[in-house]
C-alpha cells in the first residue's frame, strides 16, 4: 500500500518533538529500529530555542541544512476552553505561522512524506455521530475553539491543494482527545482530562471534601492514550497511500487524505471524573458549576477506515489514566527534588 515506503536510513523530522504528542512519536519511532545511525537513519528533535517554527526564514535555513526526508508536523499551540476562549488571535495566528512554514516548506525543499496531525475539534459541533471523515466542513464550528479549528482546517486543505496540483505526498491524521505522559497541567490552559487529574490529586492531599468541576458533567467525550496515537503515526507512514486503490475512499469515491485516530468508544464527563477520582482515592463530593460551558455536547469518531487498513487503539481509559496519573507523580517527585 506505500508508495514513499518509511527506510531506516531516514531523515526524519518531528516538529513539536518535545510535547506530549511529540515525545509518543519519538518512542514508537525508537521502538522500531528508525533512527539508528548504524543503519544511516536520524530522528531530528529540535528544541525552540534551536527552530522557531514562527519564523518562516529560520524554518527554510534549517531545512536547507538539515534536508529531512519524512516531517511530521505534531508542533501546535493547544489548551482547553478557558484557554481558547482567552486567547483566540494566538491560537488562530500561531498555528497557521507553524503550519503554514512546515507544510510549504517541505514541498520546496523536497521532502519525501510529510505527516499532519489535526484535532477531531474540526468536524462541526452537531455533527452526525460518530463523526466520519465526509462531515468536515459541513456545518459550523463549536464557538469555544473554532480559531483552533479553522487554523487546522487550513493546514489539511494546503495537504489535500499540494497533493493535487503538485502531487506532494501529505497525508492527515485527525486524533481524538489526547491525554499521557508529558500532559499540560496548568490550572487555566490544560485540556478536561489532566485538569481533573490535577484537582482530584490536589484534594486529595489537601483532604478537601469537594471538588467543583466545569459545566453539567452530560457531555460525552472520547480519549486516546498519546502512544496510541503515536503508533497511529508510524502504521500511517508504514502502511497508508492515499493513491493506492486498496486505500479508503470518500463516499463519493474521491481520493481521501484525511483519516480520523481515535478508540471509538465515548464516556460523559460525569463518568470521566468519577473515574479520575477513584484512580486518584478521592473520597470528597464532585460538585459541578452548571454556569460554565459543557461544549459541543458528543464528539466520537468513528473510526472505521483506520480500523479496516490494520490500526487500532491497544490501551484502554482505565489503563491510561492510571499510567498517566503514576506519570504525574513521577513528574512532582522529580520537581520536588529539584528544589
Amino acid at each position: 500500500m506505500r508508495k514513499n515506503k518509511l527506510l531506516y536510513s531516514d531523515k526524519i523530522f518531528i516538529a513539536g518533538a518535545n510535547g506530549m504528542v511529540g515525545s509518543a512519536i519519538h518512542r514508537q519511532l525508537k521502538s522500531k529500529g528508525y533512527g539508528d545511525s548504524k543503519k544511516g537513519g536520524s530522528i531530528l528533535t529540535p528544541s525552540r530555542k534551536e527552530l522557531n517554527l514562527l519564523s518562516t526564514n529560520d524554518v527554510k535555513e534549517w531545512f536547507y541544512n538539515n534536508k529531512p526526508q519524512i516531517v511530521i508536523d505534531a508542533a501546535a499551540k493547544v489548551g482547553g476552553i478557558s484557554a481558547n476562549k482567552k486567547y483566540p488571535t494566538e491560537f488562530m495566528l500561531e498555528n497557521l505561522k507553524i503550519q503554514n512554514n512546515l507544510i510549504k516548506t517541505s514541498w520546496e525543499e523536497g521532502v519525501k512524506r510529510l505527516l499532519f496531525l489535526g484535532s477531531s475539534c474540526i468536524y462541526p459541533k452537531f455533527s452526525k455521530q460518530p463523526i466520519i471523515e465526509e462531515e468536515l466542513l459541513t456545518s459550523s464550528l463549536e464557538p469555544t475553539n473554532e480559531w483552533y479549528a479553522i487554523a487546522k482546517i487550513s493546514g489539511i486543505k494546503l495537504c489535500e491543494a499540494l497533493r493535487k496540483q503538485y502531487a506532494f505526498d501529505a497525508i492527515n491524521l485527525m486524533p481524538t482527545n489526547l491525554y499521557g505522559p508529558g500532559d499540560n497541567y496548568h490550572p487555566q490552559n490544560s485540556h478536561v482530562l489532566p485538569s481533573l487529574i490535577r484537582r482530584f490529586h490536589e484534594a486529595k492531599i489537601k483532604e478537601k471534601k469537594e471538588v467543583v468541576c466545569w459545566g453539567t458533567g452530560s457531555a460525552l467525550r472520547e480519549f486516546l492514550y498519546v502512544d496510541d496515537l503515536g503508533q497511529s503515526v508510524l502504521f500511517a507512514l508504514e502502511e497508508w497511500d492515499p493513491d493506492s486503490p486498496i486505500s479508503p475512499r470518500s463516499h463519493d469515491g474521491s481520493l481521501l487524505t484525511l483519516l480520523n485516530v481515535g478508540t471509538g468508544i465515548d464516556i460523559s464527563i460525569y463518568d470521566l471524573a468519577n473515574k479520575v477520582a477513584g484512580i486518584i482515592g478521592f473520597k470528597g463530593k464532585i460538585k459541578w458549576d452548571k454556569s460554565k460551558p459543557d461544549g459541543t455536547p458528543k464528539k466520537l469518531l468513528d473510526v472505521t477506515r483506520i480500523n479496516e487498513i490494520g490500526w487500532t487503539a491497544r490501551v484502554g481509559l482505565h489503563e491510561g489514566i492510571t499510567l498517566t496519573y503514576q506519570h504525574y507523580l513521577n513528574e512532582l517527585n522529580s520537581n520536588l527534588r529539584e528544589k
